[in-house]
């Protein structure tokens, strides 16, 4: 099951249960996911997915089914129709970005443009 944010972005249920996992792994109840985009990267722009405690007054925050996500307003551009994932596969471990508004990457696929 997959929910999406006013700001488009989604969040699988795989998702979900990974980053509450790693939240009570902290042993805090303030931290919610913070997507951003940024300048940086081979291809001009890279993600940022950590956690904040901190909340700006332009912040999108959305619940998905406990796990909130925060998303700054010069990033909601860039993230909308987006969906993140969680593989834990043989092949890959992490979170990954499906992004629509991606017209490429890297070869690494850290960043894109």
């Amino acid at each position: 099951m997959t929910q999406t944010i006013e700001s488009g972005i989604s969040l699988t249920e795989q998702a979900q249960v990974k980053v509450r996992t790693l939240i009570e792994a902290e042993g805090r109840d303030d931290l919610r996911l913070r997507v951003a985009v940024e300048p940086g990267g081979c291809s001009g722009l890279i993600y940022q997915l950590f956690f904040d405690e901190t909340l700006q007054e332009t912040d999108k925050v959305t619940e998905f089914n406990g796990v909130e996500v925060v998303v700054d307003k010069m990033s909601v551009p860039y993230l909308d129709g987006a969906t993140i994932d969680f593989e834990d596969t043989i092949q890959k471990q992490g979170f990954v970005i499906d992004n629509p508004n991606a017209a490429g990457s890297c070869a690494c696929g850290d960043s894109f443009n």
